[in-house]
């Protein structure tokens, strides 16, 4: 029944965002310029239904291939088809038969404000993503926009967008989560589930889940604590916390389950149009362009071996393994030695 009440409250009930009874589905204002651009050439009528929680537009995408999972009426997918021109290609999926409807009659309009005609829209499930009619590893980039929480099985969705990927390919996604596991009840509430709440995942349960899809290592690149500011449903969900998060998890071979440091380094030649001054993979690793920046293993492998590489110089290679990443230590014994003279304490 999950599926038909969350295709009836997106298709039926929600006429607008202003439906909306939370703020879980409302992206930061704070966009950068460019995003800012690229929506302001998209129909007033897809802008209105839309519904997500972030940014799902990272850097160096022109030419790329993109899928976008609940793509709604179509907001982020224009928006995409701008930044990977003529040469790439974005593809919506949606089960949402009002919300394709949508998309789909404002498809001229957009070809013709572009310029050209990019994009494609698929119905579907994001939980059955071998059902489309797409090539598995044929995508370069996979976004998604605050509907994994709507998902029924959201494991299989990551399994899914894995086999999707191309080798070296990255999902780049902003969704909500829990500060603990949702209790079978409160995710039976259909309006807690269709405003982005109960259907979220705990955190941790993710990173998991992401691992197993064969995600090693999901970066963080945002989150922003959720306000709900309706007294009824804070009522309903508390002592639940809730927040947004983006983030990207790439299809790589190699990556290790902690940052190990091989003495690398790499310089930010400041190539990416959009980000001329610095480069942010995540929320701790901010190069400035032209400046040696170390990084670890992975850090390395996620530049390297990814659509980023020609935007990098790198220094160094895998030959000599010394240990750790500095400030990285986690549950190594001897920084544990180190700050606690050897006491061991309880979890």
């Amino acid at each position: 029944m999950q599926h038909e009440s969350v295709q009836n409250y997106y298709g039926k009930v929600l006429q607008s965002s202003a439906d909306l009874q939370t703020n879980a589905c409302c992206s930061p204002e704070d966009m950068p310029e460019y995003v800012k651009r690229v929506l302001s050439k998209v129909h007033d009528e897809v802008l209105m239904r839309y519904y997500g929680c972030g940014l799902v537009m990272p850097h160096v995408l022109k030419g790329a291939r993109v899928l976008d999972l609940g793509c709604g009426a179509g907001r982020d997918v224009y928006a995409l088809a701008q930044l990977v021109g003529p040469e790439g290609h974005v593809t919506g999926v949606d089960m949402t038969d009002e919300q394709l409807d949508v998309a789909r009659a404002h498809q001229g309009w957009h070809a013709e404000q572009f310029g050209y005609q990019n994009t494609s829209f698929h119905k579907g499930f994001i939980e059955k993503l071998d059902q489309l009619p797409v090539e598995a590893g044929s995508f370069d980039v996979i976004v998604s926009n605050c509907v994994i929480n709507l998902a029924t099985d959201k494991e299989a969705v990551l399994r899914g967008a894995y086999g999707l990927l191309k080798a070296g390919g990255e999902m780049y996604f902003s969704d909500v989560y829990a500060d603990r596991r949702v209790p079978a009840a409160m995710a039976a509430d259909e309006v807690l589930y269709g405003e982005c709440l109960s259907g979220a995942l705990y955190w941790n349960d993710f990173l998991s889940f992401a691992k197993r899809a064969g995600f090693d290592d999901p970066r963080l690149v945002t989150q922003r604590e959720l306000t709900i500011e309706n007294p009824a449903l804070e009522a309903r969900v508390a002592p639940l916390r809730f927040n947004s998060s983006t983030y990207r998890l790439f299809k790589l071979e190699g990556l290790e389950p902690a940052c190990e440091d091989y003495g690398q380094a790499v310089i930010y030649k400041g190539t990416i149009e959009t980000a001329p001054h610095g480069f942010q993979l995540d929320d701790h690793h901010y190069m400035e362009a032209g400046k040696v920046f170390a990084v670890c293993g992975n850090t390395w492998k996620m530049l390297a071996e990814t659509r980023h590489a020609e935007h990098f110089e790198f220094i160094g290679d895998f030959s000599k393994h010394y240990g750790i990443f500095e400030g990285c230590g986690g549950e190594s014994p001897f920084e544990r030695d180190a700050a606690t003279g050897g006491a061991l304490s309880c979890c």
